[in-house]
């Protein structure tokens, strides 16, 4: 009797224990392989950037880089599954060889998981970031500028803003004829917009543009940054922000500033706008029109159920942009149309029907695509009746994130987020050997509409077409980056206003 009741107890620890072996040598291997697949696909993805997009909504992520994922870091995890159950099956009766295993079993999972969090706690150097946490800086409370109590002189005629994002494009693209980093230039078009019109520098040469501050290296926080002169800086326990009602409502931005000036404001993006909070964003701060991906298959932009990469090609998008500003152009309201374009996202950007196979590189075919098609659209926007009184501000979002385009450039070299105003209403004091950020685009898109900025700053931004010099010319790039990645309670004060669905 004892002996039967052993076995049975045997076998049902047994049938437990496997189960745990099997599911954790599956969790370890799909964590080994995820750790990899997230340093090979975002080269530079940082742990600020992971933790914002863990609190925000995900909705309409490419699903081209979902099946990647899957494609990489499940079947292994399966295949390995499956044969441990066939080997539990095999030796369900010899106990010594089960148990020897079952501890195999767990001591794999427990070393993958353990070379997993390692590698990405040393690539991602979040070590680094939790120290910082723990100490608090005054940087941003010491020189921040609040719009509140700033004044700010609008022309009579206010000027009409056309704001480009160019979604991962470098000033580090252009020739090195230019200062570029690319034996080829693979953006030509976009290095003579550069040269015939307003272009900052950070080297006495063409090629050189700002430089992308912590908390705003992604997509949504380098809008964040460009448009608030903040860096978007998410603490590891602040509010879940998918169900928030006002995104940091004490922040003033230029859609707040521009709505309170009677401008009509538009985003059109070729994705979803839920994606990273955008939508949350742009609408909270200025009522900005949502023309996103849903917004254009529910009013026949695109065909019925029409998906491509994340959610439609910039080809569809110039085409509804030059549709929208016609349209917007003709109510006699001063507008600022903001659009962000998608073809050039890592990993090797979408090759439209327009690319053509110039070089043998995917990516490089892309951005040479890219770089026309953006010529194309902006001349079609000065040969409209609203160009004159239009300011046009074309600038990367951030640094491409693609894990092997830029290996081969020289690691000295300084990669710069581009840039170009068009047609501004005023003239820069200098443009070459600028030390600057992506925050200073802030009050420099400001200014280069006509507006006259008290003291020349706004948020952590300066205006680039004063002589005033920016906080990377005051203290350096690499001062900034270590005091924005340290706990600010000033900034902090920002995010708690945010108020969640369900709070009194």
């Amino acid at each position: 009797m004892h002996t039967k009741i052993k076995n049975t107890v045997w076998k049902g620890l047994a049938i437990l224990l496997s189960i745990l072996v099997i599911v954790l040598s599956g969790l370890g291997i799909v964590l080994f392989n995820a750790s990899r697949w997230v340093m090979d696909t975002w080269g530079l993805i940082t742990f600020d950037e992971i933790i914002f997009h863990l609190k925000v909504p995900m909705e309409g992520t490419n699903t081209d880089m979902i099946f990647d994922f899957i494609n990489q870091c499940l079947p292994a995890a399966i295949l390995v599954m499956l044969l441990e159950l066939a080997i539990f099956i095999a030796f369900r009766k010899r106990r010594k060889k089960y148990a020897v295993v079952c501890t195999a079993g767990i001591v794999g999972a427990v070393v993958l998981s353990v070379s997993a969090a390692n590698y990405l706690w040393v690539n991602l150097d979040i070590g680094t970031y939790l120290e910082t946490q723990g100490k608090d800086s005054t940087f941003i409370q010491d020189h921040y500028v609040d719009v509140k109590n700033t004044e700010l002189i609008f022309p009579e005629q206010k000027r009409n803003l056309i704001y480009i994002f160019l979604e991962s494009t470098e000033a580090t693209f252009m020739g090195k004829e230019d200062g570029g980093a690319f034996d080829q230039n693979v953006i030509p078009e976009l290095t003579e917009v550069a040269r015939n019109n307003i272009s900052f520098s950070n080297s006495d040469l063409l090629a050189g543009g700002a430089y992308p501050a912590f908390g705003s290296t992604w997509t949504m926080g380098g809008m964040f940054a460009q448009t608030s002169g903040l860096p978007l800086k998410i603490p590891i326990d602040g509010n879940a922000m998918p169900n928030q009602d006002l995104f940091m409502p004490a922040v003033t931005s230029i859609g707040d500033i521009l709505a309170e000036q009677g401008y009509r404001q538009s985003l059109l993006i070729g994705s979803d706008a839920e994606f990273g909070g955008r939508k949350n964003y742009f609408e909270q701060h200025g009522n900005y029109e949502m023309l996103d991906y849903g917004w254009a298959n529910a009013n026949g932009k695109i065909p019925p159920d029409y998906r491509v990469w994340w959610g439609y090609e910039d080809q569809k998008l110039f085409d509804i942009a030059k549709e929208k500003l016609t349209e917007i152009s003709m109510t006699g309201q001063p507008f600022n149309f903001t659009m962000l374009t998608v073809d050039t996202h890592f990993e090797d950007g979408y090759y439209c029907e327009k690319c053509q196979p110039v070089t043998e590189n995917q990516y490089a075919n892309v951005y040479l695509c890219a770089s026309h098609q953006l010529q194309e659209f902006l001349t079609w926007i000065q040969q409209q009746s609203f160009y004159p009184n239009t300011t046009i501000v074309l600038s990367g979002d951030h640094l491409t994130m693609d894990s092997d385009f830029c290996l081969n450039i020289d690691p000295s070299y300084e990669r710069t987020v581009y840039n170009a105003f068009i047609n501004p209403a005023v003239m820069p004091v200098q443009t070459k050997n600028r030390q600057f950020t992506t925050m200073d685009m802030f009050p420099s898109t400001l200014a280069s509409m006509g507006v006259t900025i008290q003291g020349e700053r706004l948020g952590l931004g300066t205006n680039l077409f004063s002589a005033e010099p920016t906080l990377a010319e005051q203290y350096g790039i690499e001062t900034i980056d270590e005091e924005l990645v340290k706990e600010s309670k000033f900034f902090d004060n920002f995010v708690s206003d945010i108020k969640v669905e369900g709070e009194e």
